[in-house]
């Protein structure tokens, strides 16, 4: 049985909750999209369903449809904020290349874009020591490889805008962003918080992990980030460890929405320890911007935190979410759902879903395959292909 986002005892057993939904968006039709994200609020509160309504509109990294304002929409700069690092060096050298985009973005002049390399490439000269104070001596060849890479990467740009080629200026914006991410992991020294005793008894991950998902429509690859999530994101890169997901289906596929997978074979809705013969649940955990750990057991609304935010939002298209029982934060195990982000239905820092649902890493390479997964494709293998070794085994107990 697949476990839906969260239903409510209110939901009426004889009329389905696609009907429900259905009878609504005709009813508020007129009103387009504004009318839709209404829809999508008023279902949830009114407790018809998780099921959304979605209206037609897809994610896309072309530089026309770069994401509005400046809200965070990516999950690899999600991850990179995300980093338990204090840098301020390297923080500005990223919101420098970062902020590339409001250029392209806004069709503003090219100077724009000289000026936010000018900017990067003073920061890399003048506190090129800062930049390094950070990071281990074991690292600092690396280091230092990568600062001398960004700054050829800047002059390459600076080609680039001559030319005025503003596709190459976003591919090599994307690269320089990538390395600035090499960059700052580097710099991460410690594991920066002790997970509860209590759940010493759950595989935890203590870093990140990169994982790499072949499906029958695509491969894709997965950043899991331990470092926000340790437990749930542990409890994943376990099962993927173990083989799991291989050759499971997708029993949920709502467009615009979601698409669900981890329900296994038989009876049981989650992943059955062969080494205690008990359902292996994991509890919620959720970080919160400026807490030094998560939050475990609770949702954010519940605990009163209506407008704190977590380090790991629902705010990108290719959201890894933990699936749970509605009633049960703790209650989840195996399956887990690809958050499929619409910025009209589920707007950056205002969705729904962040606090009440455990995200545990991002999609960063080929999100497109999430357009086409459907109910019954499957997962033909996953593996992990960077960061096993940050993988905690659990302690007997």
């Amino acid at each position: 049985m697949t476990i839906a986002l969260a239903k409510t005892a209110s939901e009426s057993p004889k009329t389905s909750s696609t009907e429900l939904c259905k009878r609504f968006a005709s009813f508020l039709n007129p009103y387009l999209k504004a009318g839709i994200l209404i829809a999508v609020q008023a279902a949830l509160f009114l407790g018809l369903s998780a099921t959304w309504c979605a209206s037609p509109a897809s994610a896309n990294v072309l530089v026309s449809a770069l994401p509005p304002g400046n809200a965070i929409t990516d999950g690899k700069a999600l991850l990179r904020y995300a980093l338990p690092i204090d840098n301020s060096a390297v923080r500005r050298i990223q919101t420098s290349i970062e902020e590339i985009s409001e250029a392209l973005r806004a069709r503003r002049r090219f100077g724009a874009i000289n000026g936010n390399l000018a900017q990067a490439e003073r920061i890399l000269n003048s506190r090129r020591s800062e930049l390094l104070t950070g990071v281990p001596d074991e690292y600092k060849p690396q280091a230092e490889y990568l600062v001398l890479q960004l700054q050829n990467e800047i002059n390459a740009m600076r080609q680039d805008v001559e030319t005025k080629d503003k596709e190459a200026i976003w591919i090599r914006r994307g690269q320089m962003l990538d390395m600035v991410g090499q960059l700052e992991e580097l710099m991460v020294q410690d594991f920066p918080f002790e997970v509860p005793a209590e759940y010493s008894n759950l595989p935890q991950l203590k870093g990140r992990a990169t994982v790499e998902v072949e499906t029958s429509k695509g491969t894709m690859t997965l950043v899991v980030d331990g470092y926000s999530a340790p437990v749930t994101a542990g409890n994943f890169v376990d099962l993927v460890q173990r083989g799991f997901y291989d050759g499971l289906e997708f029993t949920r596929a709502e467009d615009f929405y979601v698409v669900q997978i981890g329900d296994p074979p038989g009876e049981a809705e989650g992943f059955i320890d062969p080494d205690t013969g008990g359902y292996r649940a994991i509890p919620l955990e959720v970080l919160v911007q400026g807490d030094t750990e998560p939050t475990y057991g609770i949702t954010l609304e519940d605990a009163g935190r209506y407008l704190d935010k977590p380090v790991l939002p629902f705010s990108a298209y290719g959201t890894l979410g933990m699936a749970r029982p509605g009633d049960d934060p703790n209650g989840g195990s195996s399956q887990f759902f690809f958050f499929l982000f619409e910025p009209e239905l589920t707007p950056a820092g205002l969705n729904l879903l962040d606090g009440r649902y455990a995200v545990f890493g991002y999609v960063t390479e080929n999100k497109e395959v999430l357009e086409n997964l459907k109910q019954g494709d499957k997962i033909i293998s996953a593996r992990v292909v960077k960061g096993a070794e940050n993988l905690v085994e659990p302690q007997a107990a």
